[in-house]
Formats: structure tokens, sequence, C-alpha cells
């Protein structure tokens, strides 16, 4: 097989090296596993819905609850006084503790509910 593989190259001229230094074993270590375009709902303790979204998402092996996200939205739904109020969020990065079901948000975190509460901060906990 890798002589077929070798003599196939030779007749085409076309060599194709990965060289050992262009990989980056550090993230293929802390990594088990990457995501593009992550996404994720379901329902909160208080059967609300609840819909996450992120450009990447990544698990490492020492933390196997928790999933790193970055560029995070979505839109989480409560009660307050009998009205049901959408909070649309977004964050720089976030944190997934799948045993805790809590979003740790980081960077930028901007909640705009539906009844037009606002908040801006650089750190917000939601339980879900």
């Amino acid at each position: 097989m890798v002589a077929a593989l070798v003599a196939g190259s030779l007749f085409t001229k076309q060599l194709l090296w990965t060289p050992i230094s262009a990989i980056n074993m550090t993230d293929i270590v802390s990594n088990q596993f990457k995501m593009s375009g992550a996404s994720f709902s379901g329902i909160d303790k208080n059967g609300q819905p609840f819909k996450i979204k992120a450009k990447t998402g990544r698990q490492e092996y020492e933390k196997p609850d928790i999933v790193f996200l970055d560029i995070v939205s979505g839109t989480v739904t409560r009660e307050s006084d009998g009205h049901r109020i959408t909070d649309n969020i977004s964050a720089n990065q976030g944190q997934y503790n799948r045993a805790t079901k809590t979003i740790k948000l980081l960077g930028n975190v901007r909640v705009d509910s539906s009844n037009g509460d606002k908040i801006r901060t650089e750190e917000l906990v939601i339980k879900l």
C-alpha cells in the first residue's frame, strides 16, 4: 500500500506532505472536539424554552462537563408577573456547564428584553 502511494506520487510528480511542525499538538491534546456553528436548545427548569448558538464550540478533556463557546447569541424566555418575556442575549464568549445547567457569558455581554429592559456587563451567569 505504501509503495503504491509513493509510486503514484512519483508518476504525477506531486508529493503532498504535511510537516509535523505545522500540526498544533497543544490544540489536539487539549481539545476533545470542536464544532462550527454550534447550537442547542431546550427547556429550562421553569419549563421555558431557550436557544443558544455560537460561532464555534469546543470541549476539553480536563473539563468534560463544560462546552466553551465563542461569539455567543441566543434567546431565553421567562415569566415575570404573569407576562412572558424574551431576552435576546449576546456575548464574546460563553461556558455552558452541562452538569449545573448554567451558562456563563463573558465579554461584552448584552441582554435586550422584550419588556424594554437592557443589561450591559462583562460577565453574567444564567441558570437554565
